[in-house]
């Protein structure tokens, strides 16, 4: 499917509570039905999104870090890590940069997912989320070159975070899409995990009919798919 000859370890680093189900879930059930690790990375906690029908008296922070302990249980991810960057103010400046590097350089992945920076527009009805872009241009610029280069960030040598080469970035929701998946088999487990996220998807059957929606028709039967840009270092 991907090429690989061994199992990977897999960072997804995306903005939001519920990105990583909504951009790659089916990807991430069949890569960890493969066999291959996977945790997630998240740099807000998700604390603006709520929908219309949402009680905000509530404590949303601590409802969404549930909804994803779930959504992740059933997908099979084991560890989430959380960074404090406020929703909906995530951009691309050094000091998160930094944080990335060290994160990359702590958990030492084979393999990083995270979102496209250049996407602004995903349709004709749907602009796509600051955070997503912000995520995205962040973790691409920490990837290469300050993760593998020991002269970017030299305070963090000092705490033992030595350079590490990743192999794979795999870039989610991307413009210019080079790689698609069949995630057909996986799209019931993925919808599963979504509905993890009640505070996001507001009610169920339309939920599971918008979802439904995104199915091509092939041969008479609905196949689905998630796309990414694949970036494989030589």
């Amino acid at each position: 499917m991907n090429g690989w000859s061994s199992k990977k370890n897999i960072l997804i680093i995306l903005a939001h509570p519920d990105d990583p189900e909504f951009f790659c879930g089916g990807t991430i059930a069949q890569w960890i039905k493969s066999g291959n690790h996977i945790d997630y990375l998240l740099m807000t906690k998700g604390e603006k999104g709520i929908n219309d029908n949402f009680d905000d008296s509530l404590n949303i922070i601590q409802i969404r870090y549930e909804e994803q302990r779930k959504a992740a249980d059933v997908l099979g991810v084991d560890q989430i890590h959380y960074f404090d960057y406020e929703d909906g103010t995530l951009v691309p400046s050094v000091d998160a940069r930094e944080r990335i590097v060290a994160a990359v350089r702590t958990y030492r992945p084979d393999i990083v997912v995270t979102c496209d920076p250049t996407n602004f527009y995903m349709n004709d009805n749907y602009i796509n989320h600051p955070d997503h872009r912000a995520a995205g241009q962040i973790v691409i610029d920490a990837v290469f070159p300050g993760v593998q280069n020991k002269l970017y960030f030299p305070a963090l040598l000092k705490r033992g975070l030595e350079p590490h080469r990743v192999e794979e970035v795999w870039i989610s929701l991307p413009k210019n899409p080079n790689t698609t998946l069949d995630v057909t088999e996986e799209w019931p487990i993925k919808i599963k995990a979504l509905e993890c996220h009640l505070s996001q998807i507001g009610n169920k059957d339309s939920f599971r009919q918008h979802m439904d929606s995104k199915g091509l028709l092939v041969n008479g039967k609905l196949r689905f798919e998630e796309k990414f840009h694949r970036i494989v270092f030589r």
